[in-house]
């Protein structure tokens, strides 16, 4: 679902609950909203990586929990469970994949397409949960589990390889 093929689902910019639950923007683009949302969620990760585990961590958390609210209040706003535009929840699940990643672009790349892939694929049991929570809480568990598979995945890789 796109913005500009419904423009009643547009987000009012000059709110700053839609401006965040919409990715400062990123969400709006016309193709790949996750995709974009989880790409705009980078230079926030760059700015959170010299963070100590326990203190990113926590920040995740509380990104999340915020998250919770962001986007129900943005879904009930424009009336549609979940809006393809809403990407916060791609930036907590990508911020997710990357605790305690190694430093390096290889290892930013890895987790960016192993959390999209994730996201965009929603094995069981994150397609299961997709289905059946509902609200803000609903539009954050599913990239949260998505943010968990690929965070396992990483260090994995980083546990056989570093």
């Amino acid at each position: 679902m796109t913005i500009s093929a419904h423009p009643e689902l547009r987000p009012n910019w000059h709110n700053p609950i839609h401006l965040l639950a919409f990715g400062l923007g990123s969400g709006a683009a016309p193709k790949a909203p996750g995709t974009f949302g989880t790409l705009a969620a980078v230079p926030l990760y760059l700015l959170l990586q010299p963070l100590a585990n326990l203190q990113y961590l926590v920040l995740v958390l509380l990104l999340f929990l915020l998250g919770i609210w962001l986007c129900g209040r943005t879904s009930r706003d424009l009336g549609v469970h979940d809006h393809g535009g809403i990407v916060w929840d791609e930036w907590v699940g990508f911020l997710l994949t990357m605790w305690m990643a190694p430093p390096g672009w290889y290892w930013l790349l890895a987790g960016f397409c192993l959390f999209r892939l994730f996201d965009i694929l929603k094995p069981w049991p994150i397609g299961w949960l997709d289905r059946r929570v509902s609200g803000g809480l609903g539009i954050m568990l599913d990239d949260v589990l998505a943010g968990i598979f690929g965070l396992a995945l990483i260090q994995l890789a980083a546990y056989l390889l570093v």
